[in-house]
């Protein structure tokens, strides 16, 4: 009984953990986003909150925490409180399976676990485009429950796109599957070690394959140039138009835990997971490369937030906002 309870315990402590980095990460990413694009646009983006406003998201935070939560008249309530939850939720559930350091067992206090993994199931990569299919259905019901023509439009919308590339990424990572020879996503980390050269984006030559992911990726989270479900110029903020306060929020957590999960996903399936570009490098062999992970995961957002950029403005524009 004490075994389970401990088991229980740690695999609770790996849970906390994750997830209050990528909680801290999305609230980040907000700054970060509002400044690469006040950089690029000749303005100097949030700079009251704080020292050059590095506080301004835990700022938006507190302002969207004590909003006023609206429901319209004739809205189904239930659902349209249940929708931002179907968003988030399979968002974040998403982290259980990557892989943050090497499968190997600590023992601590009498008790062995392993620290980088919260949980290795033979069929990760599957495990991840199930949840993530789900938050389809939040947009769905966000856009129907809100009994407003300008929500259901953009509901049906980002429903339709988050379908049609749902087959686009599911083509791309085929190449990496039958390389790896595996579903799990420690497996395929795994398959990738002794050097950038046996990543799957050099050694295995899927380049394709990455760009295709990326693209999809972009497509699957709503954002530029993918961003009719919500373009604002035509329907104020798609399926989002009737919600405010933390039910906004929790739409807001979502599209950017999604650009993590993603990021995160494409460093396991093409650039080695948490493996060293080249032995000797960075960590010893016998440590976790997570470092690696992260600067891999860091680009893919990166590519996010400077595609927001282009389109309408352009670097060294100033912008009246």
């Amino acid at each position: 009984m004490m075994e389970l309870i401990a088991f229980a315990g740690i695999a609770l402590i790996k849970i906390a953990i994750v997830m209050i980095v990528v909680l801290t990460t999305v609230a980040f990413l907000t700054l970060a986003e509002r400044k690469v694009l006040s950089w690029m646009q000749d303005r100097m983006g949030p700079m009251e909150v704080g020292p050059y406003g590095i506080l301004q998201p835990l700022a938006d935070g507190l302002k969207l925490f004590f909003k006023e939560d609206i429901i319209p008249t004739g809205a189904n309530w239930v659902l349209f409180s249940l929708a931002p939850i179907l968003s988030l939720v399979p968002a974040l559930i998403g982290f259980a399976v990557i892989p943050y350091g090497p499968n190997k067992q600590v023992e601590l206090f009498g008790y062995t676990f392993n620290p980088f993994v919260i949980t290795d199931i033979n069929i990760g990569i599957l495990y991840i485009l199930a949840f993530a299919s789900i938050g389809a259905y939040g947009i769905i019901l966000g856009g129907w429950s809100s009994n407003n023509k300008y929500s259901l439009l953009g509901g049906l919308r980002a429903a339709a796109q988050v379908i049609s590339y749902e087959l686009n990424i599911g083509l791309a990572i085929i190449g990496v599957l039958i390389l790896s020879g595996s579903l799990s996503m420690v497996k395929i980390a795994e398959a990738q070690a002794g050097g950038f050269w046996h990543w799957y984006l050099f050694g295995g030559v899927q380049i394709i394959g990455f760009v295709v992911y990326l693209i999809s990726a972009v497509a699957e989270t709503n954002r530029l140039p993918f961003d009719l479900p919500e373009a604002e110029s035509e329907l104020v903020a798609g399926w989002m138009t009737e919600y405010s306060g933390m039910r906004f929020a929790f739409f807001f957590m979502a599209e950017y835990t999604n650009m993590v999960l993603v990021s995160c996903t494409a460093a396991v399936l093409f650039l080695g997971g948490w493996q060293a570009p080249y032995p000797g490098t960075l960590l010893p062999e016998n440590r976790p490369g997570s470092k690696v992970s992260f600067g891999s995961c860091s680009r893919s957002i990166s590519s996010y937030l400077c595609s927001s950029g282009y389109g309408p403005h352009y670097p060294g524009c100033a912008t009246i906002s």
